[in-house]
């Protein structure tokens, strides 16, 4: 365990009715005692809430009326002794308050540091802690139900299974070499082998192949919505963010950058982009935003392709499903209500298999529709993240590659009847990338920069 007590502000900075200074470590209950007026804390109960008075110890003065709650070790979030005080929010008294209980002899925490002396004293593993910080960051439901089954160790005992199963292979690998004259020892053939790698192989594969859905969830699907100047784009934006956010006039060429904001979308959550019109144009300005909509658009997992029911196709629709080719795209046919000028048959030729919706966005006609083919393209239906182990984190996607990789080499290898006990070695090296994501064969930089990420006070 550390031997110092950190402390930080763990509420968010600004005004509100509550703020919360934390305190962990072996001196946070007598550092909070010396400046708590009411119970003396060193005397209460484990897992109890206490109403005093901050003294202020330069001046004697009342600093703050509070809530202190008292947590020992190793019942607690870090398996320390954890003293929690509940403050007024705001700016001036919080930050008061911390400054007190720095002068008492605690140490401001380092970002994520709280959740980083859960994992070193053993209360959660590598994987569990990093679901922290996505469920913090949850866009959606759906995603914090996938960070709430990773914190509570599905991903985790699910690793360490495959683990289990991968060293039981290699120390019968080693009792046979280390001990061949026990006869009541089964040799480990090739075949044998092959049947419990080929197992853990599978079930590796299974999770990468939900990979792609758990890193949506996670991050949010990059999705631009492209077209001509005035087709519609902005008023789209707004019909799934359900909110103004991008400005809609008659006036093509009106949006001049590139506009970003979260949508959830039946629980997928979608970075949503709205581009400038992508056009040869003379104004500097405008031509900028152009080309900020081109750069977003090699870097999109979805595409919204929005057309204009009431115009005949242009040469620039035609370009536009030629820059998209081979991209996930949903074209949209909006401005239902106008008169049809648009060739639908050439729009479906062009859309090839994707999707192709039409929408009157001023009616509010079409969105349902869209939405659900969003999801299906990226979910076929209903997203189930009570029953599935999601693998939504990009470090623990490249572990698994790595992992089947080496899997795949000793496979090869016994398929070519190599030794036995080189064989083992790339087992070995599975069962070791493997301890990578629960972090028992990580090195002690990279929890430093895992951590680092975290928002201070967590």
């Amino acid at each position: 365990m550390e031997t110092d007590t950190i402390t930080a502000i763990s509420t968010p900075i600004g005004e509100g009715a509550i703020a919360i200074v934390r305190l962990s470590g072996p001196e946070a209950v007598s550092i909070a005692d010396k400046l708590f007026d009411g119970k003396q804390l060193a005397l209460a109960d484990s897992h109890t809430i206490h109403y005093g008075k901050i003294i202020d110890p330069d001046t004697n003065e009342v600093a703050e009326e509070v809530m202190a709650t008292i947590m020992r070790g190793p019942k607690t979030f870090t398996r320390e002794d954890v003293v929690e005080i509940n403050c007024h929010g705001g700016l001036v008294s919080v930050n008061r308050l911390l400054e007190i209980v720095l002068a008492q002899g605690a140490r401001l925490a380092e970002p994520g540091e709280f959740t980083k002396r859960a994992f070193l004293n053993g209360r959660i593993d590598l994987s569990q802690a990093e679901a922290v910080m996505d469920l913090i960051r949850a866009k959606t439901d759906r995603a914090m139900n996938v960070a709430l089954k990773q914190m509570d160790g599905r991903l985790s005992q699910l690793i360490q299974k495959l683990r289990q199963e991968l060293l039981e292979t290699v120390a019968h690998v080693e009792v046979n070499i280390d001990y061949p004259e026990y006869d009541d020892v089964e040799e480990m053939s090739h075949e044998m082998m092959m049947t419990k790698t080929r197992e853990v192989y599978r079930e590796i594969e299974r999770l990468l192949e939900l990979a792609k859905q758990g890193k949506i969830l996670r991050e949010g699907l990059a999705t631009a919505i492209i077209g001509r100047p005035n087709v519609g784009k902005s008023s789209l934006m707004n019909a799934l963010v359900h909110e103004n956010k991008a400005i809609v006039t008659e006036i093509p060429g009106t949006t001049r950058d590139v506009i970003e904001e979260y949508v959830n979308v039946r629980g997928v959550p979608l970075r949503l982009v709205d581009t400038a019109g992508i056009r040869e144009t003379e104004d500097i300005v405008e031509r900028i935003g152009v080309e900020r909509s081109r750069k977003v658009l090699q870097e999109s997992d979805l595409i919204l392709l929005v057309l204009n029911h009431g115009e005949e196709l242009s040469e620039e629709d035609i370009n536009l499903f030629k820059a998209v080719e081979g991209l996930e795209v949903i074209t949209i046919i909006n401005k239902t209500d106008l008169p049809g000028k648009i060739d639908m048959n050439k729009v479906k030729q062009l859309a090839q298999a994707n999707p192709v919706i039409t929408t009157a966005l001023i009616e509010e006609k079409g969105i349902d529709e869209l939405e659900k083919a969003i999801s299906d393209t990226f979910f076929e239906g209903d997203l189930d993240a009570g029953d599935m182990t999601y693998v939504s984190n990009v470090r623990h996607i490249q572990l698994l590659k790595q992992a089947l990789e080496a899997l795949s080499d000793a496979m090869n290898g016994m398929e070519t009847e190599m030794p036995i006990d080189l064989v083992q070695i790339d087992v070995t090296r599975t069962w070791e990338i493997l301890g990578e994501i629960i972090g028992d064969t990580v090195h002690e930089s990279l929890i430093d920069q895992l951590f680092s990420q975290f928002c201070l006070g967590k």
